[in-house]
């Protein structure tokens, strides 16, 4: 069992904190789209074929946008996470490519659901994207050498 500060350095805690963060997004969601239904008139039925929520503000729709790119992406993160502690190759330097993700994701919410600019938006999910292509590149070359 991992205690205390050898838990945060395994790639387990980001797995945590990112689960949290999505649940996180989850209530935001709704906290920002049922008022909006309400105040646009659409009824919970409506909601049924996705382009009906288009009517929704800005602000209404970034939180749900935000809410699924957190359950598209991060399954790679979480299937590479579980990987690297399941054949023992976590190590400070994953623990930190796994944080690095979780850091970068959560700055790419907070952009998408704030301010929404695309460019910053794009940096942000560029940057996450290319922490795990160094990271999976590490675990293969550490699989390949055994």
């Amino acid at each position: 069992m991992i205690q205390g500060i050898q838990y945060l350095q395994s790639v387990l805690a980001p797995v945590l904190a990112l689960i949290v963060w999505s649940l996180v997004i989850w209530v935001w969601m709704y906290v920002k789209r049922l008022p909006a239904m309400s105040k646009a008139g659409v009824k919970p039925q409506d909601a049924r074929f996705p382009g009906s929520l288009s009517v929704l503000p800005d602000d209404a729709r970034a939180a749900a946008d935000n809410y699924n790119h957190l359950m598209e992406q991060p399954t790679i993160f979480y299937a590479l996470a579980l990987f690297t502690y399941l054949i023992g190759q976590q190590n400070e330097y994953t623990a930190a490519l796994a944080w690095s993700y979780v850091v970068l994701r959560v700055l790419h919410s907070l952009v998408q659901v704030t301010i929404n600019l695309v460019p910053l938006r794009f940096l942000l999910f560029a940057l996450s994207t290319f922490a795990l292509m160094v990271w999976a590149g590490y675990v293969v070359m550490g699989v390949l050498g055994s």
